[in-house]
């Protein structure tokens, strides 16, 4: 990456994946910026809608891609999905959308891309597994954007009861990006403190009388209210994916709760789910494995059950 342009190739050009284009051109994190669609014409006026700002942005080439353009990147962001049709089962949309990101994760591969892939479309964990499988690429290499965003809205939604900039505290959600995801309160911390101590010691604004398991329903179901309000979510996902391609376009080796493969990890194998991971130039380049509570660690048992049924139900 060292030496040459910072290129991120953007496949599907639809809500999500115009958003993100239009953060990371703000940010100037890419020197580079490919938008490829299946609706050629769509694309093209997405990127010249984009291009039109460039003297309002940092210097950056953007322009309408290609499977050429796979080549060089150095992060291809997969958000390309199909749509629910009238009548369509759950099951016939996620195998239409396995056949979608299989056939794209091999033609990546194809192309001897050394960059790194991550799947943005939903259900993000199986078809993070589906395009890790299609590639045969390492571990890590393949990676999801699984519950970075999960994690930003309980960041905020704690900030409001305590009282203090979001920035300043930290916490994930693991699991599921999904109705099984959970809030590892053990983790969770304000000023290096945990959360409970720092509520207990009167420095919460609420004092101590939030109720957690209301946090984490808010944070599960705000995506629902989202799409209930205004028909889909966009603007907070491309931030997210902005925050992942900055660890890796700048190799920061930081801790996001990205979604990737585990392998024994916290006693798990076979399935893609989100947890604390390195993630830097090579991608996620290790877990944060740590002993959970048992609580904690039956909630992740029970999100890997949940995809793992999943994929058995469409096998």
């Amino acid at each position: 990456m060292d030496g040459k342009k910072r290129k991120v190739t953007i496949v599907g050009a639809g809500a999500v994946g115009s958003t993100f284009a239009y953060a990371l051109a703000q940010s100037g994190l890419a020197d580079e910026i490919a938008i490829t669609d299946m609706n050629k014409n769509f694309a093209e006026g997405q990127a010249l809608d984009l291009v039109q700002g460039l003297p309002f942005l940092p210097q950056t080439d953007i322009h309408t891609g290609s499977q050429a353009d796979y080549a060089d990147s150095d992060i291809v962001v997969i958000t390309a999905g199909a749509k629910q049709q009238s009548g369509e089962t759950r099951i016939d949309l996620l195998k239409r959308n396995i056949v979608i990101i299989e056939t794209i994760a091999k033609e990546i591969a194809a192309s001897g891309c050394k960059g790194i892939i991550v799947i943005v479309s939903n259900p993000v964990d199986i078809l993070t597994k589906v395009a890790s499988t299609a590639c045969g690429w390492e571990r890590g290499r393949v990676i999801g954007s699984g519950t970075v965003l999960d994690t930003a809205r309980f960041r905020y939604a704690l900030s409001r009861e305590c009282g203090v900039d979001a920035r300043n505290i930290h916490g994930y959600i693991l699991g599921e990006h999904g109705d099984s995801e959970f809030a590892a309160w053990s983790m969770t911390t304000v000023a290096g403190r945990r959360i409970d101590e720092y509520c207990a010691c009167g420095k919460c604004r609420a004092g101590f009388k939030f109720d957690k398991n209301k946090i984490v329903d808010e944070v599960r179901h705000s995506a629902y209210h989202i799409i209930d309000y205004k028909g889909a979510t966009y603007y907070a996902v491309g931030l997210a994916l902005t925050r992942i391609a900055g660890a890796i376009l700048r190799n920061e080796r930081s801790i996001l709760s990205v979604s990737m493969p585990l392998d024994g990890e916290f006693g798990l194998h076979d399935v893609c789910l989100s947890v604390p991971c390195v993630v830097g130039r090579a991608g996620a380049e290790r877990i944060l494995e740590t002993i959970l509570p048992e609580d904690e660690q039956s909630a992740l048992e029970a999100s890997a059950q949940r995809l793992q049924s999943a994929l058995a139900e469409i096998s």
